[in-house]
């Protein structure tokens, strides 16, 4: 895992979370369409760099499974990184109020979208290292 390719997946990781949060706001009707993250999600995110290590055994596969197969990976991590921060009282999330939560620190029905951005992040990935154009593409 590249140093370069950890920053550019944490910085990628919380401008998706600004934009999703902001987003709900929309549902909630508020027009100020503030988002947050934590600087606890800089490294979880930047954890998504071990893309660029999968993706060369995987990239003839459809895009459908090489989402999935991200998602699986996002939500293992969201889950053990999730149950690391919680026993120091230090979790930036708490899904314990959604129907398909485990233990509150994931959410099953969050799956398309890590899947989505699982695939954003490889793409964000393959265009960062054109030198590696024969590995990651």
């Amino acid at each position: 895992m590249k140093a370069k390719n950890f920053f550019i997946c944490g910085l990628t990781g919380w401008c998706m979370e600004i934009l999703f949060t902001s987003a709900d706001c929309i549902r909630k009707k508020d027009k100020r369409m503030i988002g947050q993250t934590s600087l606890w999600m800089f490294p979880i995110y930047g954890m998504a760099s071990c893309i660029d290590t999968i993706y060369p055994k995987i990239k003839k596969v459809p895009a459908l499974i090489r989402g999935s197969i991200y998602s699986v990976g996002i939500f293992s991590f969201e889950y053990l990184s999730g149950s690391f921060l919680k026993k120091y009282a230090s979790c930036p999330w708490d899904y314990s109020n959604a129907k398909t939560n485990i233990n509150g620190l994931i959410r099953l029905d969050y799956a398309p979208l890590w899947a989505a951005a699982g695939l954003v992040f490889e793409h964000i990935l393959i265009a960062a290292n054109p030198s590696a154009k024969n590995t990651l593409s």
